[in-house]
């Protein structure tokens, strides 16, 4: 006789209630992990806040640290009302390193908070500037390390830093981040190393090693997966790379990239080990003046960064198109080779800057200006006779104006202001616009019976009268790039004889 097996409905009861009891542990389980995962990274970034936070703010604690995290309130950034927020990236050595405090990288990161774009801009190290409300002239790398030696904060010292950018750029900076080599090389090491794509074979002799120095760095072209101190000497190199300096800024951009891909990785965000490492690095090794109820807002804006759209824009003297040339510069009492605006001024970079999200927008009012095809007379009422042609080149070479002819004034008189007359009655208003703001001129559309003398018989869409006011700023003796950088190999050599 056949038998068959059965469970009584008692028994089939009993199952279901058990696997219901089993699921309904198990989700208890996985919320109670994800609590804990909630509190541990809130309490992590909190802690690390406290401890980064120049400004040590006393009303900032980890309920209000919770609470940005566990609400949906709107943005609440520095900046976000204008929908543009702009942190300022300094990377120094860091103390017992050679140059403790020179900034290694000065970067600017723009935030689009509405289409989630991100655009990076570099500044070169070796840009001439002037420290705002002071009348000392530097290199744009000491800066942060004069605000250290003259302030009683690093909040002070920072400022001066943000003070400087501003001025160069015309972007506000909301916020600051400040990092030292040693937190850089372990941060990539916490989170397992990051991938890059090498566009060249690099080999570099004369790296700066241990001790003061020098050591072979070699990396092939192509895909490599880095570890904390290749990275770093990835992102430093420059002897090899035919762009100097500014082909390591276009690295260290690629470098953050990377990063940020990793960090937002499934892997390294479930991995509380690597986090907790993360976070102990940065607490260690970082020094900012975001506030930890505000790292939420960050970090849900970060998640939401397109990486693939990234505006990477380097401030360099490299070609034709470069708004930096190399100079002759008096360093206090030595004579250097630094990097300065091709036309005197920083109208250009604060274009650049403005329009960093929309670099198109220079190309089509670069393209209305070749369309109105000007034919510019400059006339020279400076008192100096070298800087007319200084003003030529820059007119022709740089800005592209095609129709460019210098005219002799009878009229022996100077002035002091430069001033662009329109003698088209309106007609070709980018053209008279670039003179105004890149020169820079004050416009005019009244023409002096002197001048109306001298353009007789002329056809002559604008007058540019040269003045006293531009001479200090294109009477600059230029250089080469290899000048730049042979300085900069002497210097570090004299550095490591020192040491």
């Amino acid at each position: 006789m056949e038998k068959f097996n059965y469970t009584t409905p008692s028994a089939n009861y009993k199952k279901k209630v058990m696997l219901h009891r089993i699921i309904f542990w198990l989700l208890i389980l996985l919320i109670l992990a994800g609590l804990a995962y909630g509190l541990f990274f809130t309490y992590k970034i909190y802690s690390v806040g406290k401890k980064v936070n120049i400004e040590n703010n006393a009303d900032s604690t980890f309920v209000e640290t919770v609470k940005s995290f566990t609400s949906h309130a709107p943005l609440n950034l520095n900046g976000a009302d204008k929908n543009q927020i702009n942190i300022l990236l300094l990377g120094i050595a860091g103390k017992g390193k050679p140059g403790q405090f020179l900034t290694d990288t000065i970067m600017v990161a723009s935030l689009d908070t509405k289409t989630n774009r991100v655009a990076l801009l570099s500044l070169p190290r070796d840009l001439f500037i002037s420290i705002p409300n002071t009348t000392l002239q530097t290199k744009i790398n000491s800066v942060y390390q004069f605000g250290l030696a003259n302030s009683t904060s690093d909040s002070d010292a920072v400022q001066v830093v943000e003070e400087t950018i501003t001025s160069i750029t015309g972007l506000d900076i909301n916020y600051f981040v400040v990092m030292n080599f040693d937190g850089f090389q372990k941060a990539i090491n916490d989170i397992g190393g990051i991938n890059i794509v090498s566009e060249r074979n690099i080999y570099d002799a004369s790296y700066p090693g241990p001790n003061y120095s020098y050591e072979t760095f070699e990396l092939s072209k192509g895909f490599h997966r880095l570890d904390g101190a290749t990275a770093l000497k990835y992102a430093r190199e420059r002897h090899n790379d035919p762009e100097g300096d500014f082909g390591r800024a276009k690295r260290q951009q690629q470098i953050m990239q990377a990063t940020k891909n990793k960090i937002f990785s499934a892997g390294t965000m479930l991995d509380v080990f690597a986090l907790n490492n993360l976070f102990d690095t940065l607490g260690d090794n970082i020094k900012t003046d975001i506030q930890p109820e505000d790292f939420a807002s960050f970090f849900e804006l970060m998640k939401k960064i397109d990486t693939n759209n990234i505006n990477n824009v380097v401030l360099d003297a490299w070609n034709k198109d470069s708004l930096l040339k190399v100079a002759h510069i008096q360093l206090g009492n030595v004579q250097a080779f630094a990097l300065v605006p091709r036309i005197g001024n920083y109208s250009e970079i604060q274009d650049l800057a403005k329009n960093i999200f929309d670099l198109n927008a220079l190309k089509r009012r670069q393209d209305e200006i070749t369309q109105e095809n000007a034919t510019i007379a400059i006339i020279n009422k400076s008192s100096d006779a070298r800087i007319i042609q200084k003003i030529k080149k820059v007119l022709q070479e740089n800005l592209n104006y095609k129709n460019v002819i210098i005219l002799t004034d009878n009229n022996k008189h100077s002035v002091e202001k430069t001033t662009a007359y329109d003698l088209t009655n309106g007609q070709k208003p980018f053209t008279l616009d670039e003179l105004a703001t890149h020169l820079p001129a004050t416009v005019s559309y009244d023409i002096p019976a002197d001048l109306a003398k001298t353009l007789q018989n002329k056809t002559v869409d604008m007058a540019l009268i040269v003045g006293k006011d531009l001479t200090s700023k294109y009477n600059i003796e230029e250089g080469t790039i290899d000048d730049l950088n042979r300085a900069r190999d002497d210097q570090e050599s004299q550095n490591l004889i020192k040491n």
